[in-house]
This record gives C-alpha cells, structure tokens and sequence, in this order.
C-alpha cells in the first residue's frame, strides 16, 4: 500500500525534528492525526519544536540523542517505540552542511558532514526498520537534496553526502517494496534554514535567494508525496529540468551551473607569494 491513507492512529519518528525541515513535516503530519516522536540532539530546542506542534493537540513526544551515536539513537528509537506502542513511518531529516571550497574543509569538517548525513541516517534506518517490517507495511521519507542529484560547488563534501541518501534511497525502494514498505527520497533545492546563514545567502545571486523556499512549503510537497505513493519529490519542481539537462547535455549544465554559481564562490585561485 504506497499511499498514505489513513493517518489517524499512526505514530512518525522524524529525525532532525527541532528545526526546519523535520519538524516542518512533524506538523504537517500530526496535522493529520499523526502521533510524533521527535529525535535531535539539544533538548531545549527539541522541547521547544514539540510545543510549537502540540499546540493543536497533537500527541508529541521528545527523544534527544547524536544520530551519529548509535548506541544513544538506538535508546531514542526504542523509547520511542515503547511510549507510543508502535511505528509507521520514519523521516530521516537530521542533517548539517558546510559551504566552501573542498581545499579549504577541514578533515573534521568532511568527517561530521558525513556522520550525521550518512551514517545518521544508515543507523536510523537499521534501527527503526525492524519495527516497520514487524508491521508488514510503513512509510520512510529520506530527506536528500538538489545537490544530491547535482553536484554543487562550495558544498562539494555535502553534495557527496546527500548522493549517497539518494543512492541509499534508489536501493531501498526496490528492496523494501515487497515486504510492504514505501520509500520515498524528498530533493528540496534552497530552503531557509540554519544550514544557510545569511553571509552564504548573500553570496547567491538575487534571483537564486528570492526563489529560497520556506520549510513548510517543503512539508507540504513530501505530504502530497505520500499521499500520491510516490517515491519521489523534488521541490521546486523547476529543478526536474536540471536533472534532465545534466543528463542529456552535461556540457550545457556545466555552463549554467558556472554561470549562477562560480561567480559568487569565494577566490579559487591561489595568491602568488
């Protein structure tokens, strides 16, 4: 069943559920009558996203922990699953990026990206999986991105990051289809959220950051996913035709890509001494 039909009664784990994207999508789902259980690290701010939802009376509950220790977020998915009596549907939203040139990351920089965007993730989902198969039926929605689709320079070690989800993703759909699991892989292009101070927005050329979207109008396209049975969404949609230029015609993406991106990017060339 790859629709999501009926939502009352269903209970989310959403990663990266204090702040934009994860707990854009925690709303929108316990809009519909989705119980919540919110993961991220920093209990205040977790604390502050589950009231931000239970407003409307929604059933929320907190589990702070590192998706990068597995131990800790093996805890948190267990707890979870204990307080609510179940699983459904597992939103891997936790994510960080760092913008800049791949010559000047630091080794430490490279080493948290992937961490939490894919090791988080892998653990994630091989902890809370067995709860959905147990089921025969649940929903997963990873959450890549554009640049995990299209590479982009200044963020060179977070684009590998999210082509790895997206790969991951591609995979899982195949695998976890018979046994009654759905996969959907969300590519959100810019989003206002903590990932983009405003220094690296200024950066970007007008046009690129007056198109920058809101997290909830991420939500509301991943919703619709669902309730589709797709297995994919890519908001804004214009992005489609990047994955089709890229495709068909390499050299012209390239050109594109230079041309909205290379100018604002930081010096590329060495100071001569």
């Amino acid at each position: 069943m790859p629709r999501l039909e009926r939502c009352e009664g269903r209970v989310a784990l959403v990663t990266g559920g204090s702040s934009g994207i994860g707990e854009a999508i925690a709303r929108g789902l316990a809009q519909r009558g989705v119980a919540v259980a919110l993961l991220s690290r920093g209990s205040a701010r977790l604390d502050a996203s589950a009231n931000r939802i239970a407003r409307g009376g929604a059933v929320v509950s907190t589990h702070p922990c590192d998706v990068g220790d597995p131990a800790g977020l093996q805890a948190a998915i267990e707890a979870a699953a204990s307080r609510h009596g179940r699983l459904d549907i597992v939103v891997c939203s936790a994510g960080i990026g760092a913008h800049g040139l791949f010559p000047d990351t630091t080794l430490e920089t490279m080493d948290a990206i992937v961490r939490t965007n894919v090791q988080g993730l892998l653990y994630t989902l091989h902890f809370a999986l067995p709860h959905l198969l147990a089921r025969g039926e649940g929903w997963i929605v990873n959450v890549s991105s554009v640049a995990g689709r299209l590479g982009q320079p200044d963020e060179a070690v977070y684009s590998a990051s999210k082509f790895a989800v997206t790969g991951l993703s591609e995979a899982l759909v195949l695998e976890l289809a018979p046994r009654g699991i759905h996969v959907l892989t969300l590519y959100p292009g810019l989003v206002r959220t903590a990932l983009f101070s405003e220094e690296e927005l200024a950066r970007l050329p007008e046009r690129v950051r007056r198109a920058a979207l809101d997290p909830d109008d991420v939500a509301r396209a991943t919703l619709r996913g669902l309730d589709l049975g797709r297995h994919e969404v890519t908001i804004p949609r214009i992005a489609i035709g990047g994955y089709l230029i890229r495709t068909l015609a390499p050299g012209v993406f390239r050109r594109i890509l230079s041309s909205v991106r290379l100018g604002a990017l930081p010096s590329r060339r060495p100071e001569k001494g």
